[in-house]
This record gives structure tokens, sequence and C-alpha cells, in this order.
């Protein structure tokens, strides 16, 4: 450690004694063995860290793993957790140490920002090998110990590997001294989808059903929704006379009030859940079981994933069926999954819509030749590297564990 950081960090670390509180101790023991923490920064982050951890832990038996969230989080309001969820002491020196001391970490992994010098020089001090995932200039330092020079770059000089999400803020990060070579640009953490396997004969049969008609689906419709999908149905046939739509209903109470309603509209229908008959005139096939999706995401090139119409939408997650082939249209209103979505959007895997009539028009659009197969290419593309990253994070994680057994063991 040079000099001027010694200097820096000795100032900022008396400077924070202030007002410094007792650590209380934690009700929970440290586990036995080989221990991994992960500091999670923001709630929306837990559910792609808890899917990370069912990955990478078969790679490493006797691997336990225990998550933090920020100073001051009360960590049940975050939901379940298959893991230990607690929550960090204050960044002053001697809540640092206790947390330290009391879970031992053999290797640390830190999701987001919010970074906190103090404890993070002290797990670097302990050789503690640390791992900065999208990671941004985000260094909680308290308004009156900005002046001191650079806690911000030893802060994130701790980490053995800084990954990010885009070559900017690999830049800014670069410049702020980091080395090179320590900086890397990764997708952000996701949501794994895992589709289980159809069974092959009842695919090749619903396809022959189908006879090569053009197909689209609308998934988790929400009853607000109804109209909005069969107008857009409606619009696209006018160009496409034997387009089939696929419905599949968020409340399966909801799908025999629909299906009365589109026999008043004079379009043909079919129930799924009763009779699994899809006939050469059948324009629409209702469906209310989840289950059933993963035929219809393989079925269908065009998904319109609903509950994202309507003002009061959150969405649903669009990993399903992007892993399956499915291009996307969704609604505005995908807060649950924001990133996720603005994530496919980008990568043009997925479009938005505002209305029924721009749905149509994006129906039509997709169903072009060759027009859905680029979308789902993109989207696959996104689900892949999704899986990259947890092969790296893997690789990583032997790695530095491996190497700290082997100095622990002959120190």
């Amino acid at each position: 450690m040079s000099r001027a950081r010694s200097l820096s960090l000795a100032a900022y670390r008396v400077l924070s004694w202030r007002g410094q509180s007792r650590n209380s101790g934690y009700a929970v023991e440290r586990p036995e063995g080989e221990v991994l923490w992960i500091h999670v920064s923001a709630r929306d982050r837990l559910a792609p860290v808890e899917d990370l951890c069912r990955r990478l832990l078969p790679q490493r038996p006797g691997l336990a793993v225990f998550l933090t969230v920020p100073p001051g989080t009360e960590p049940a309001t975050w939901g379940q957790s298959a893991h230990v969820l607690v929550s960090l002491p204050n960044d002053n020196a001697s809540a640092v140490r206790g947390f330290l001391d009391h879970w031992r970490p053999d290797m640390g992994m830190w999701i987001g920002g919010g970074l906190l010098p103090n404890l993070i020089t002290q797990a670097a001090e302990r050789d503690i090998p640390l791992v900065l995932l999208e990671a941004d200039i985000d260094v909680r330092i308290p308004r009156g110990r900005r002046w001191l020079p650079d806690i911000a770059r030893y802060t994130l000089d701790c980490f053995q590997a800084i990954l990010t999400s885009s070559e900017a803020k690999a830049r800014q990060i670069r410049r702020l001294g980091i080395p090179f070579a320590k900086v890397s640009i990764a997708a952000p953490l996701q949501v794994s989808p895992n589709p289980r396997p159809w069974p092959e004969d009842e695919l090749i049969e619903t396809n022959h059903a189908l006879a090569g008609r053009p197909v689209w689906l609308a998934a988790w419709v929400q009853d607000k929704e109804f109209i909005s999908v069969v107008s857009a149905h409606r619009q696209a046939l006018r160009l496409l006379h034997r387009l089939a739509l696929i419905v599949h209903v968020a409340d399966r109470n909801e799908a025999a009030p629909l299906r009365k309603r589109l026999e008043a509209m004079d379009l043909r229908c079919t129930d799924w859940d009763s009779d699994n008959q899809i006939e050469d005139a059948t324009q629409v096939i209702l469906s209310a079981y989840p289950e059933d999706l993963g035929l219809w995401y393989r079925v269908s090139p065009v998904t319109f994933l609903g509950s994202s119409l309507e003002a009061d939408a959150e969405g649903e997650n669009p990993m399903l069926a992007t892993s399956l082939g499915s291009a996307l249209i969704h609604g505005p209103n995908v807060r649950s999954y924001a990133d996720l979505y603005a994530r496919l959007d980008e990568v043009g895997a997925a479009c938005t819509v505002q209305n029924a009539e721009e749905l149509g028009d994006r129906v039509v659009e997709l169903l072009a030749p060759d027009r859905a197969a680029d979308m789902a290419l993109a989207g696959w593309n996104l689900v892949t590297e999704g899986a990259q990253l947890t092969d790296q994070l893997s690789d990583m994680l032997q790695e530095h564990l491996d190497k700290r057994r082997v100095d622990h063991a002959g120190a």
C-alpha cells in the first residue's frame, strides 16, 4: 500500500469513528467450511443473484453462501431467500471489523453500487478475494469526507476483477487509475430460463394441425387487454387471412367468458384445455394453463407478452419466451422486469407497442419472412450471454478459492 493510500485511508477511518455504534453481533452463526459472501445492492438484483447461486454451488461442493443488503435495510422486506440474508453494518471501522470477524468470508462478490470504503479495503487487507459485478463509480463516501484524495480509486482497486455493462463505464473506471486488465464488459446478471423439454410427438402434432399457417401468441393476457388483443388480431387478419391467434389468459377463470365474447364476435374459437383440437377454420385457440406456454412459445414465432398494456400492469418475465425462440412484443408497463425488457429492446429481440393498432401492425411486420427469426436470434444471443457470464464467474470462484486454500495451507 502506498504512503498516500495509507494516509488517505487512515484519515477516512479516523473520521469514521464519529458516531460509531457498537456491533450487536449476529443471530446466525457462520457456516462451516468455505463461505462465499455476495452483496446485493438493490432489491431487483436478488432474484438474479439467487439464480446465480443455484448454478454456482453444485460446482463447488461444501461451499456455503450468505447474502447482504445495504446498511439500514430490513432484509425481511426483500422477500424470501434460499440463503442467509443480513444487513451490512454502517461503514465504520469497529462495525466492519466485527462483520468480517464473524463471517470470515473466503471470497466476496459485490453486485452493483453503494461501495463501502472501510468494508472493502479491510476485506482486501485480509486477503479476501473480491469481484465487482455490474460496476459503476458509486462509492458511498459521506459528504464531510469527500475531500480525501482517491478514496474511490482505492476502493475499486481492491477488487481482483471488475465487470461492468458498457464500454463507457469501463473507460470511466479505468480513468481513475484502475489497471486495464482488471476491467471487462459483461451483461448484467439475469434469471436463467430453464425450459422443460416438450414431448416431440405433441409438438409435431400441433405444428401439423396449424398446417403452416401464420401464428402469433398473446401470453399472460389480462381481462382489460382482451379487447386490444382481439382488435389487433382482426386488424392483422385483413392482410394475413389464415392467421391463427393463441390466447393464454393470465387468470384461468377468464377463459370461459372470453370464449363467449369471441364467439359473439364471429371468431371461430377452440378451447385447448377442453379438447386440444385445432381445425383448419380455427382462428383463436384459448389456453389457460401456464404449463402449456412451453408448447406455445415453441410453436409461435411472435409473442405478445401481456400484463403490460394497462397502466396498472407490471409485466411478466420475458426470458422463457426468448429462450424458446419467440420474437417479443410488449406494452410499456413492465416495471417488474424493466431492465430485462430494456436490454431485449436494445439488442433488437423485442419491441414496445402502446395500443391495439400498433400491436396489429407489429404482428404483421414480424410475421414477414426472416423478421421474427432475426429477433429470435438476437434474443438467443442475449440468453447465452447469461450462461457465459455464469461460466466466467464459476471459473473465477474456483480459481480464487483454490489459491486461497493453498495459501492458507502453506501459512
